[in-house]
């Protein structure tokens, strides 16, 4: 990087910043609150870089680091889907081949810390820590690097640990910020990697659990930049690659019901009593009012008023609000159990019906096929009629404003390609300009306000500095599969033919190669309710 001396280790810093955009990035530097990231993108060359379909982290990170879309890698959602039943995507999820494997087959080492998806990790020249989907305490490579951690740099969290207090929860941001920073420089200086990738997860976390609030979005930032600062003095790389995997932005338009709109024309069936939604529920409790241990309620009282909610259209995500349209404002408990809420309303009825909305977050929809799912619904003859007839339908969705609902609706052959193609929803629904946004709840109206008024936008940010790196190159129609062949190519190992992006013009182009098709280790269950519980308070779930 520009101002460095001599040779160093690290050739090449990934930094990856969640959500990283410049619409949240340029009142930051207006404000000075973050003058390294502000140098790294302004001394060099930056531009947007476009994600993928979905633009979400469970699935966006591995296109990222495979260079590959999810039909080829395996990976749609923070969810996995066999039949009816579910589990949180892990490693062992992604069939494609990491980056950091890759150089690692051609004697290049490497540093990899919370990137997402990447537990349980695998061996390679290097060591890795794992990011979101994994539980705490995760097993690291190589095996005990975690424990060497603690032991140099203090205790270390994949997930913020904090309580309800305001404060402690910016605290608990910073902590965990400051300790990704020291872990990573410890491992760099145990390893000497010549490619380091760092990522960081608040960046993204804070608008979901604090949307909006400009202390804990400008404390977030702070604390990355002051880890990003010390970073780049101790490892002093060669050459920076800033990247992130979306964007961030408002929602102002609509949130449309999917489901709903379904079964209103026949495609979706419902049920009540708890069993349509996934069972992870059961295992959860609401921590949304204040007062005595749920498991200490008066039942009757609690579940009439849950199935009042329900009669007048109120979710379980809108516990809080039902309970005061039923004259139960004052504290009755501060953890009410989600399978007594679910009791009271209406789920998708999954086996029964011919399409629905699975998960929000693959922004699509699913037809029960006979002969696909266990209880399919959809001849196979008909399956083609059916996926063209919702096509037309929900294309056609315009919002209360008369607006089009959708950018795009579409096949999802339009979007992937790949041996898990059938793995993906069967039609994609691409909202607005993501200003508009999709749930998967029944029972109430089509439309309403959206649940989330921060959520993911398409557009993220690259950026890159340093003495390998043509400064003066301009980064226009980057995509997010184009940074694994970008790396592949600043070490001089050729190119994985099958990879979906090509190199950025900021480097020489390698050549390509035709690689031995990947033996991605037998997939695995995360089955770890605490990382599920992560994911529902983030609003992915």
């Amino acid at each position: 990087m520009e101002g460095s001396t001599g040779e160093t280790d690290v050739r090449l810093l990934v930094i990856g910043l969640d959500a990283g955009c410049r619409s949240v990035l340029e009142p930051l530097f207006e404000a000075g609150d973050v003058p390294t990231l502000e140098r790294l993108i302004e001394s060099g060359t930056s531009g947007p870089l476009e994600s993928q379909i979905p633009p979400w982290t469970a699935s966006a990170w591995p296109s990222m680091y495979t260079g590959k879309n999810p039909g080829k890698h395996g990976v749609y959602d923070f969810l996995s889907f066999d039949g009816y039943d579910w589990d949180v995507v892990n490693s062992t999820y992604v069939r494609e081949r990491p980056v950091w494997e890759l150089l690692s087959e051609h004697g290049v080492s490497s540093v990899v810390v919370n990137v997402p998806v990447t537990h349980p990790p695998r061996a390679f020249d290097g060591a890795l820590i794992p990011g979101m989907t994994a539980p705490e305490d995760p097993p690291c490579y190589p095996e005990g690097i975690l424990d060497d951690v603690k032991l140099a740099c203090g205790d270390y969290h994949v997930y913020p640990q904090s309580t309800d207090a305001p404060d402690q929860s910016i605290a608990g941001y910073e902590r965990t910020i400051e300790r990704r920073g020291e872990a990573f420089r410890y491992l760099c200086r145990r390893i000497a990697p010549e490619l380091g990738f760092l990522q960081f997860q608040q960046t993204d976390t804070v608008f979901h659990e604090r949307p909006g609030d400009k202390e804990a979005i400008e404390a977030v930032y702070r604390a990355v930049d002051r880890q990003l600062a010390e970073t780049l003095e101790a490892t002093d790389p060669d050459n920076v690659l800033l990247v992130s995997d979306h964007g961030m932005g408002k929602v102002t338009g609509h949130e449309f019901r999917v489901n709903e709109f379904l079964r209103e024309r026949g495609y979706l069936e419902v049920q009540s009593g708890g069993e349509g939604m996934p069972n992870w529920s059961t295992a959860w409790e609401n921590d949304l009012l204040e007062g005595e241990n749920a498991s200490e309620h008066d039942e009757s009282v609690i579940e009439r008023a849950m199935s009042v909610a329900a009669r007048v259209g109120i979710t379980t995500q809108r516990v809080a609000n039902a309970l005061d349209r039923v004259g139960l404002k004052e504290p009755i408990g501060s953890r009410i159990p989600n399978d007594v809420i679910r009791a009271a309303s209406e789920q998708v009825d999954f086996p029964e019906s011919k399409a629905y909305v699975r998960s929000k977050s693959e922004l699509g929809v699913r037809i029960n096929l006979e002969g696909r799912e266990p209880n399919g619904q959809v001849p196979e003859s008909e399956y083609e009629a059916v996926r063209e007839d919702l096509i037309e339908r929900l294309s056609s969705v315009d919002t209360p404003d008369g607006d089009p609902m959708f950018d795009v609706v579409a096949p999802r052959e339009a979007y992937f390609d790949g041996p898990h193609l059938e793995q993906a929803p069967d039609i994609l629904t691409i909202p607005a300009a993501f200003d508009n946004a999709i749930v998967a709840e029944v029972g109430t109206e089509q439309f309403g306000e959206p649940m989330e008024s921060w959520n993911h936008k398409q557009t993220g940010i690259v950026a890159a500095t340093g003495v390998t790196f043509d400064e003066g190159a301009t980064l226009e129609g980057a995509t997010i599969f184009d940074v694994a062949p970008t790396i592949c190519a600043l070490f001089d190992v050729p190119v994985d033919a099958e990879m979906d992006g090509t190199t950025l013009p900021i480097v020489d182009g390698s050549t390509e190669a035709e690689y031995p098709a990947y033996e991605a280790n037998p997939i695995t269950a995360t089955d770890d309710a605490a990382v599920e519980d992560r994911l529902s308070d983030l609003g992915y779930l």
